[in-house]
């Protein structure tokens, strides 16, 4: 056993290794926590300008942020580089509104390490020494249509000459209440340049709201010593190494002035150390020395090619030699952080592999932040403040008001997506339990509890609206986890299954009585996270009396209920009470395969026999129904509607058995649907799938053409042939087309980031490699694809799916000319010593080249990699 898995073993026992940590976000401003305007205009609400001067109420932000976990305490680095107009406090990017492809980092930074526990952690910013390109960044993108690709940082040539400090960002735990910061700045230019650097420790802003009646204290003990009181978590001191010039101290209060035109209520502000550093106002900090909000500063002159470093630490303890030990216990922690990641990767022969695993698991690390958003005071306002506006209780979120978030959640990333998403933590979840299975399990749970489920029993989808639909893949994930768990501790966690499965009872009923209004087990799901993947926005209201018949939403469903059905029989085998709930989801799976396969005369027909593949249905009162006839991953998730169990399962639960025999002796024609029940696999396995073997190798023969679906980089989210053959579709006077889209999306039905029109995402991909995986526990070796299609090549089901993990890896790999494509065609980030092994996980990835795309930083799903690099080497 590592130290670090010893650690987590104490987390189990109670000691609170884990109490502190990244649970800062890169970003507040802009989000819909924040926003206090008529109509929901949250970008608008706090743009990027305003950051530096408004006191937030639900959260906080700052560069390589710590804090304890409710952000109580917070901690982050300010940087200045002596040209810039402000410091460097907060990572800039364009507001949803300001960029031709919607919100997007404008900056380059890079998660490199972390423990599960936060132990050691490393993260890296480059830092421009010219005056950061804010303005060119905003107007030139703002100039930019949808067709064109973004204006990004590397563009304005402000690394060109490589006149910048590579800023490594390192942290390590002496204890669980002893904290070392060091950062460690190399100017890579072939001159000397200044920079000042602030270590910033303040307090989130909870008593301007009433929540607290105390403010804590920031006060300065001598040149070198901080001492830091709050109320709730007693006393802290804090210590900077021998470098400091002196310390500044303001407070976290609103400038009311600057931003409102009104007056003052404070005098020091939240903006005060940014004035004194870049302004120069003595008076914006208190010459008191104490506040709460305070930085150490310190200013260098950095030599060409040379570093320089900033020591910090805070602890519970007073410490007569605070840096004693400094170096020693950084070093440490970062040899035990190798040891576990040694121990973990021990198989995975390619180090290079092993970088880009390692860094997707640092980016899921980074990206756990604490959350809080309590909707109900959110929408009345704090006491002795201005209300807000009316409107806000009929608006966003307002039927939500039992939710109460306050806890340290996985979040998709720190800057576009410092907020959770439902199906994004699912997903989150299986990478995240090979490092920390008892996060994952209680991630899994937390959105399941009171304070987050509708008591109607819907997931809460994401806080731009909780009532969007994401895909039902939290039972899968609980499903997974519980397994992985099993076979890591040896034990199953029956605790946690039962838990999340009588929750998950709330959710499928949900599902049941809110997407099949008509009872008959096809779905309407809405846009399920697919964004702009149809013809048209799918959570658009139709005409009066019309529907979609959804082929995704239905499979979902379909997969939904067998998860259930495992978990029952998992259960069933500890609480023979289950059994019956087995039975419940095996016959809900077999009238869902029903209605798919069209087995009553009355059901709608979701498969083609044309085309052999599944579409949406159109239903238009006064007209026959129209199949959607858009090649699109819609049609590729029946495939993840497939499961297997195992002969001695079967026979242990007797219950279970008498009632499944008599039902398919009584509904012969629904147990007909049922791939291959009747007849035993490999290992005495029974099939449970939405397809037959005709209409499963009839779809793999369509996602596997390289002129369809099959990209060298993995499954296309939609089909190749639309490129010279669009779907056109007139309705209700519009005009809707669908064409193939490898790379950004010309659509703005959900935002610039959203595209499902051709690219390659990994969650949908992930679960075709899962999909085919339990394909071949039934069919075993016997059974072969033509794998690419008219290639005359044979491969089994496993072999598929491990080639398809090799597509998926390819984008992070350097190919024969030593280039990653996730990187195109910049030429610094492939070939720069100082750029090339730093990986960066995107949102998707063009469906041509495999060049990232969206959101640079969403190790959330992209992070997959990592399971799917260890599963390749752990088959």
């Amino acid at each position: 056993m590592t130290v670090e898995k010893r650690r987590l073993e104490e987390c189990r026992n109670g000691v609170r290794w884990k109490e502190w940590g990244p649970y800062l976000s890169e970003r507040q401003w802009g989000t819909v926590r924040e926003d206090y305007s008529k109509y929901g205009s949250a970008w608008e609400s706090i743009p990027h300008d305003h950051a530096r001067s408004k006191a937030y109420r639900w959260g906080e932000d700052g560069l390589g942020g710590f804090s304890n976990e409710d952000q109580r305490i917070c901690f982050a680095w300010a940087f200045w580089n002596h040209k810039d107009p402000i410091l460097k406090e907060r990572l800039f990017g364009l507001s949803g509104i300001e960029g031709n492809h919607g919100e997007d980092v404008k900056e380059l930074y890079y998660y490199l390490d972390s423990t599960p526990t936060h132990s050691y952690m490393k993260m890296l910013y480059k830092y421009p020494q010219a005056e950061f390109p804010y303005k060119s960044l905003l107007e030139k993108n703002q100039k930019k249509s949808k067709l064109e690709t973004e204006y990004e940082v590397m563009d304005t040539g402000i690394f060109d000459k490589d006149e910048y400090f590579d800023i490594f960002l390192h942290y390590a735990k002496a204890d669980v209440e002893d904290f070392l910061f060091e950062v460690e700045i190399i100017n890579r230019s072939n001159k000397k340049a200044p920079i000042t650097v602030l270590p910033t420790f303040w307090f989130r802003n909870t008593w301007s709201s009433g929540k607290d009646k105390f403010i804590p204290s920031l006060e300065e003990f001598d040149k070198q010593h901080m001492f830091l009181s709050h109320h709730l978590l007693d006393d802290f001191h804090v210590y900077f190494d021998e470098n400091i010039e002196e310390q500044a101290f303001t407070d976290n209060e609103t400038n009311r002035s600057k931003l409102y035109g009104i007056s003052n209520t404070a005098k020091f502000l939240k903006d005060g150390i940014n004035d004194y550093i870049v302004d120069g106002k003595k008076e914006a900090v208190n010459k008191e020395k104490r506040g709460s909000k305070a930085s150490g500063i310190y200013t260098f002159s950095i030599a060409a090619n040379s570093s320089k470093k900033v020591q910090v630490r805070l602890s519970r303890k007073k410490l007569d030699n605070p840096f004693g030990d400094f170096d020693a216990v950084m070093s440490l922690r970062k040899a035990e952080c190798d040891s576990f990641y040694r121990s973990l990767q021990y198989k995975v022969a390619d180090r290079d592999l092993r970088n880009i695993q390692r860094q997707a698991y640092a980016g899921m690390m980074w990206s756990k932040q604490f959350y809080y958003y309590n909707i109900r005071e959110w929408l009345g306002g704090d006491p002795g403040r201005i209300p807000p506006p009316q409107e806000r209780r009929h608006g966003r979120n307002h039927d939500w008001q039992h939710m109460d978030s306050a806890d340290v959640i996985s979040m998709p990333d720190t800057w576009e997506y410092p907020w959770y998403a439902a199906w994004d933590l699912a997903f989150h979840c299986i990478p995240i339990a090979r490092l920390d299975p008892d996060f994952a399990k209680n991630q899994l749970l937390l959105l399941l509890k009171d304070e987050y489920m509708h008591p109607n029993g819907q997931i809460p989808a994401y806080e731009w609206n909780f009532n969007d639909v994401n895909p039902p893949v939290h039972a899968w994930a609980v499903l997974r986890v519980f397994k992985m768990d099993r076979k890591m501790q040896g034990k199953g966690d029956f605790d946690f299954l039962q838990k999340a499965f009588n929750r998950l009872l709330l959710n499928f009923t949900w599902w049941v009585n809110r997407k099949d209004a008509d009872g008959k087990n096809i779905f309407q799901g809405g846009f399920l996270g697919l964004d702009n993947i149809g013809v048209f926005d799918r959570n658009r209201p139709l005409s009066e009396g019309s529907s979609l018949e959804q082929a995704d939403s239905t499979s979902w469903m379909a997969m939904f209920a067998l998860n259930m059905l495992r978990m029952s029989l998992e259960l069933a085998e500890v609480y023979p009470a289950y059994q019956d709930m087995a039975n419940k989801f095996f016959e809900h799976f077999l009238y869902i395969a029903s209605a798919m396969n069209s087995s009553d005369d009355d059901t709608v027909n979701l498969w083609d026999d044309e085309d052999n593949f599944y579409y949406d249905v159109m239903h238009v009162k006064g007209q026959d129904p129209q199949q959607m006839k858009v090649r699109s991953m819609v049609g590729l998730i029946p495939l993840f509607a497939v499961e297997t169990l195992r002969l001695s399962t079967y026979e242990k639960l007797p219950e279970f058995r008498e009632r499944l025999d008599f039902f398919m002796k009584q509904r012969p024609k629904l147990a007909s649907l049922v791939a291959r029940w009747e007849d035993p696999g490999r290992g005495e396995r029974r099939l449970l799938s939405l397809l037959r073997g005709f209409r499963m190798k009839k779809i793999l023969e369509r996602m596997l053409d390289p002129n369809e679906f099959l990209s060298d980089y993995g499954i296309r989210a939609l089909s190749k042939y639309h490129k010279e053959n669009p779907y056109v579709l007139e309705m209700e006077g519009e005009k809707f087309v669908v064409e193939y889209l490898p790379g950004e999306s010309d659509s703005s039905f959900f935002g610039g980031n959203s595209n499902w029109r051709g690219p390659i995402w990994f969650p949908l991909n992930y679960l075709v490699i899962e999909s085919l995986y339990k394909f071949h526990f039934y069919y075993g070796d016997d059974f072969k694809v033509e794998y690419p299609i008219e290639s005359g090549e044979y491969v089994t089901i496993k072999d598929l799916a491990g080639m398809l993990a090799e597509r998926l890896m390819k984008p992070f790999q350097r190919d024969e000319n030593g280039n990653r494509p996730v990187f195109g065609n910049n030429e610094k980030f492939q070939k720069d010593p100082h750029f090339k092994d730093y990986i960066l996980f995107y949102e998707y990835f063009h469906g041509d080249n495999g060049r990232g795309l969206g959101a640079s930083h969403q190790t959330g799903w992209t992070g997959l990699v990592a399971d799917i690099i260890h599963k390749y080497y752990n088959p």
